[in-house]
């Protein structure tokens, strides 16, 4: 059994990819099983502690990379500390990921979902993501491995989209034009109404009488969420392998930021007009991190620090101006 665990997969043993795994399992478990459990629906108060018990894994789960890294004498494939990698991917995909929120909670209004059935979407969603996400990074680790030119092709459309950020508006997406919603809609049968959390139903066709299955809203949120998700994923997947290319704390960094951005959506969803500038300051971690691929090679390897704390710095900044220049916004004419 102790052969079979390290047996090396994607440059790391078997046995810390289990771990993870396994961490993840129980954290679904706990979300289907206990917080998901009836049509409750989560408040910001709940959402806000449960974000902050995520958070607490994510950062312990950090701890454990660091410990273990550090006792095995393991560093990342590229020279950097495995700890600070971590930490420093974790928080460039969780500040990503607010936009995420904005795109989420406009593809629920637009199916009308309410509020205590989009967390089981979600949390569902998180599985998929889980998958994709997954093949995505091996496929970008597969091609660094084999033309490590590609870096410079990711540091390059960091930066380039960084740009694009700063200078051009940001207008917000009509779901309903979406090619994947009109597509989904053409090609499946799919119900007017709501049937609470379930994401298939059978009822007879209209036009035969014929018993059909049917697709719920709920699921065409669930599909397009997801699809979404692949969008974003363009630009933080490429963030993170450049900032190391040791795929198992690309991956881990990468779900352990999004799984707890699930707790995080009620309260965020809320209050995400507060955050508007955060997307300069998020630009400018692009630009910086997409640098860095080049500076790196042409001058010489920073330390990890001075990467994740230009990022933290950028990312703090960026959220206090965006909640003092929002700060009137609520209050009474």
């Amino acid at each position: 059994m102790a052969e079979v665990l390290s047996i090396a997969l994607m440059g790391k043993p078997l046995w810390m990819w289990a771990v993870f795994i396994s961490v993840i399992l129980l954290l679904l478990a706990f979300d289907l099983g206990v917080l998901n459990r009836g049509n409750g629906e989560l408040g910001i108060g709940k959402s806000l502690w449960l974000s902050a018990f995520y958070i607490g894994i994510a950062m312990a789960f950090g701890g454990g990379i660091w410990w273990a890294y550090e006792t095995g004498r393991l560093i990342t494939e590229d020279g950097s500390h495995a700890g600070i990698a971590y930490f420093t991917g974790f928080f460039i995909e969780k500040a990503l990921s607010i936009d995420n929120v904005f795109v989420i909670s406009l593809i629920f209004a637009f199916f009308a979902i309410p509020a205590k059935y989009q967390y089981r979407a979600l949390v569902w969603g998180i599985i998929a993501v889980i998958v994709l996400r997954g093949l995505m990074i091996a496929a970008g680790a597969a091609l660094i491995q084999n033309y490590g030119w590609v870096l410079y092709l990711f540091g390059a459309f960091l930066i380039a989209t960084g740009i694009k950020m700063l200078v051009v508006p940001e207008a917000e997406p009509d779901v309903s034009k979406n090619p994947l919603v009109k597509f989904l809609r053409k090609h499946l049968r799919v119900t007017d109404e709501q049937h609470g959390q379930a994401f298939l139903v059978r009822k007879a066709d209209p036009r035969s009488g014929v018993m059909s299955t049917y697709a719920t809203p709920l699921l065409l949120a669930l599909i397009v969420i997801n699809i979404a998700d692949l969008v974003f994923a363009i630009d933080s997947v490429p963030a993170i392998f450049a900032i190391t290319t040791d795929t198992f704390i690309v991956y881990t960094a990468n779900i352990m930021a999004i799984l707890g951005l699930r707790a995080l959506y009620f309260a965020l969803a809320a209050m995400v007009h507060r955050f508007e500038y955060l997307k300069y300051a998020l630009a400018l971690v692009l630009v910086f991190i997409g640098l860095k691929i080049f500076w790196t090679d042409f001058v010489g390897k920073p330390h990890p620090a001075v990467s994740l704390g230009v990022t933290l710095g950028l990312i703090l900044g960026g959220v206090l101006f965006s909640l003092w220049k929002t700060r009137r916004q609520n209050e009474p004419a």
